[in-house]
């Protein structure tokens, strides 16, 4: 928790609440259905709850904005995200419907109001969102493809509306597709622990 607090130091009592129950709801929920490595639940506020706000340090949703989390597994980056921006509405979809479930049950567990889940394929949703944000799931081109017809038209973001990605590693020959309207940040540029030293926020406005 203290790493949330570090990097968020403005967060609400409700806030501080809601990101301090993670840690025992997901080794709760983990020890029945596997949604994080069993050898990475330690580095739960690491690993999975800051990298997640990594797309915070990026952009601030103003509030009203509508959110897809593509691929949330158990409710990442979604349900962090949707903690610290309680005014902007966050639907969370993933293929593997036990997956759904964790998350759905950890939001319902903290009290979250703004959250919505689908078990569904992505090529399956419809509806329109000012952006799509994932963790990596698939190769950024094939992933525009699919979250292409889920971006609403009229932008109220600093950002053009679009995909915001969390990935790693080298990432050239994947942005080089969207070379004009992609743009790259080094989340070493905003946390200083060894994680995220090859971590990076990837934005494609579409």
């Amino acid at each position: 928790m203290e790493l949330i607090t570090k990097y968020f130091p403005q967060l609400t009592e409700e806030q501080r609440d809601q990101y301090a129950a993670l840690d025992a709801l997901y080794r709760d929920w983990n020890s029945k259905i596997n949604v994080i490595s069993r050898k990475d639940i330690d580095n739960l506020y690491e690993h999975h709850v800051l990298h997640s706000l990594g797309i915070a340090q990026i952009i601030r949703f103003r509030p009203g904005s509508r959110i897809m989390d593509l691929g949330t597994g158990g409710g990442f980056p979604g349900i962090p995200l949707a903690i610290l921006f309680p005014e902007c509405q966050f639907h969370l979809v993933d293929s593997i419907g036990k997956k759904v479930r964790v998350a759905t049950e950890v939001a319902q567990s903290i009290g979250l109001k703004n959250v919505t889940f689908c078990h569904e394929r992505a090529e399956e949703e419809k509806q329109r969102f000012d952006f799509v944000v994932s963790r990596a799931v698939m190769p950024l081109a094939d992933l525009v493809k699919i979250v292409r017809k889920n971006i609403a038209p009229r932008p109220q973001n600093a950002l053009p509306n679009g995909l915001i990605c969390l990935k790693g590693g080298e990432l050239a020959n994947e942005t080089l597709p969207f070379k004009h309207r992609a743009t790259l940040w080094d989340l070493k540029e905003y946390f200083e622990e060894e994680y995220f030293q090859t971590k990076k926020v990837v934005h494609v406005g579409l």
